[in-house]
């Protein structure tokens, strides 16, 4: 240890020195805190999680026959089909898939009809493949997404895996609310418009129902009750025409479930009003009766659900992150909105990143609000940052009342704080090291709060030595430099026991942000404990060490 000794000593040989250990100090803290804002490390809730298993979702707009819909899973299991980390692949058509984690958050249960379906994707094990899940489905939206454009652009695909942190509906969820839902509604589609503007967002929609027409049947009941026809055969007629019914079930030997009869004249892409006049109904008097004789056909828009959120009526604009934070491109869409949406509303800023828009033209108010991943995203780094704070402030006092004096308090603190060096240094090494990006998560500054006691528990050796030593006669910079180059031995043990304990948790997908946190910032902890804490607690006086 006495390369220590003699390093320690240079340190605090003169002014000079201890100018330049600072200096360098404060940039290195300066520069690692400046990469956040510079997009050089970037933030986000929690990393990807590496599954078993993903979920493709399929939506078409509303009024699509099942037939539109099996074309475009059709063309989505050719995809998955050459793929050969995918073990196998199961569709449902018109109904949402047995529900899971994934499914409930994303209220897939609540969904049925012909234009929807679910493609349940299981990939190998983790161990037996060399690519994340996250990244093949990254990689598989683009593919599947080209097969699909050539067989219905208007189609919907997403993306949906097994989320690792807490249930949200989307990454990012733009919630607009209002009191007139034809102006909610116009004001999310030039939502979605700059959300599939903005780079990083993919699986972008709303959840809310499309426009489009419908037949409805107009029966002369008068007439039918003349034919003696009941209105039943007619109904029926119309429903085995057009909607199909099932007459009667089949048993097969080849399957454990008995198979439906569905009979239906034809399929649903033709002339209604032709297929009216070809269809009869039999009148009392056994004579044939053309249905359209006595039903009319007339086409009405669709009745679109509303949607409501703490009794207010809203519609919700979802988008998922393309392995990129939320912040970032919700930062751009808000600009972008800001900037640009002048033409029809007054646009002025909420509580956080919430936005009021005013119509110009009817004075009516609008407000769109941020929620999903994002919002937990900032919800989680507040209450992060506040226990950060809380603990600091904690354990300055716990030191004030051990110490009796403030300089020595506010050198443990600010041993404790420079661990922060170390952690985003680190997450940009193992950033540039990695085939993905690797962000600063939840988990990383859950690290960063747990290597406060460790940050501190060094200053305390080296402050608590020092003041026995001075105490005995010793001179104070020999004093430093010897309890430095004791005290280095158990300060670096303790520093590779962690570091060796973390490297298993710096390979989990969820966790490895705790890790490389535990790791990079003990590192950082321990250089600044043996060289910049000696060069601090020589900037006190002599007599407050002997105390």
């Amino acid at each position: 240890m006495n390369s220590i000794n003699n390093l320690v000593h240079l340190c605090i040989k003169n002014k000079k020195n201890k100018t330049i250990v600072l200096l360098v100090t404060l940039f290195a803290f300066l520069f690692s805190v400046y990469l956040l804002p510079l997009e050089i490390v970037k933030a986000k809730m929690l990393p990807g999680k590496d599954s078993n298993t993903f979920t493709v979702y399929v939506d078409l707009p509303t009024g699509s026959s099942i037939y539109q819909t099996k074309k475009v899973t059709d063309g989505v299991v050719s995809v998955l089909q050459k793929e050969k980390e995918v073990l196998d692949s199961e569709v449902f058509l018109g109904t949402s898939s047995p529900l899971d984690f994934a499914g409930l958050v994303k209220m897939s249960g609540l969904k049925s009809g012909e234009n929807f379906a679910e493609i349940v994707v299981n990939i190998l094990k983790k161990h037996d493949r060399e690519e994340p899940s996250f990244l093949m489905a990254q990689r598989l939206r683009i593919e599947i997404n080209k097969v699909v454009e050539k067989i219905n652009p208007n189609a919907t695909i997403k993306m949906v895996e097994p989320p690792a942190g807490p249930p949200v509906l989307a990454a990012i969820v733009a919630e607009i609310y209002g009191d007139n839902y034809n102006s909610i509604e116009k004001l999310a589609k030039r939502v979605e418009k700059v959300f599939k503007k903005t780079d990083g967002l993919v699986d972008i929609d709303i959840i809310g129902d499309d426009d489009y027409e419908k037949y409805e049947y107009i029966l002369d009941y008068e007439k039918i009750k003349r034919l003696g026809i009941t209105v039943n055969s007619v109904t029926d007629l119309l429903e085995t025409a057009f909607n199909g019914k099932v007459i009667n079930t089949k048993n097969s030997s080849k399957y454990s479930t008995q198979i439906d009869l569905f009979v239906r004249t034809k399929q649903r892409d033709f002339d209604v009003e032709n297929a009216l006049s070809s269809l009869k109904v039999k009148s009392s008097n056994g004579n044939l009766v053309p249905l359209v004789s006595i039903v009319k056909v007339k086409k009405v828009k669709n009745e679109k659900t509303i949607y409501s959120k703490d009794l207010k009526p809203m519609l919700n604009v979802v988008a998922e992150t393309d392995m990129v934070s939320q912040i970032y491109p919700l930062l751009d869409a808000r600009t972008f909105i800001k900037e640009n949406f002048g033409d029809e509303y007054e646009v002025t800023s909420a509580n956080m990143l919430n936005l009021w828009l005013t119509d110009k033209k009817t004075g009516e108010k609008l407000k769109l609000v941020w929620d999903g991943e994002l919002k937990v995203t900032l919800d989680t780094f507040r209450d992060l940052g506040g226990a950060f704070i809380a603990a600091l402030v904690l354990i300055f006092l716990l030191m004030v009342v051990y110490y009796r004096n403030f300089a020595l308090s506010g050198i443990v603190l600010l041993s404790s704080f420079l661990s922060i060096i170390g952690v985003i240094f680190g997450h940009l090494f193992v950033d540039i090291v990695t085939t993905h990006t690797f962000f600063l998560t939840a988990t990383s500054l859950i690290g960063f709060i747990a290597l406060i006691g460790i940050s501190s528990r060094n200053a305390l050796l080296l402050i608590d030595f020092t003041k026995h030593l001075v105490a005995t006669g010793i001179e104070k910079k020999e004093a430093i430099a010897t309890s430095a180059s004791i005290r280095a031995k158990p300060i670096i043990l303790t520093a590779a026991s962690i570091i060796l304990a973390s490297i298993l948790l710096a390979n989990d997908a969820v966790f490895g942000g705790l890790g490389v946190s535990l790791i990079f910032g003990t590192v950082a902890a321990v250089i600044a404990s043996i060289f910049v804490v000696p060069v601090l607690i020589d900037n006190i006086d002599e007599s407050v060490l002997r105390d």
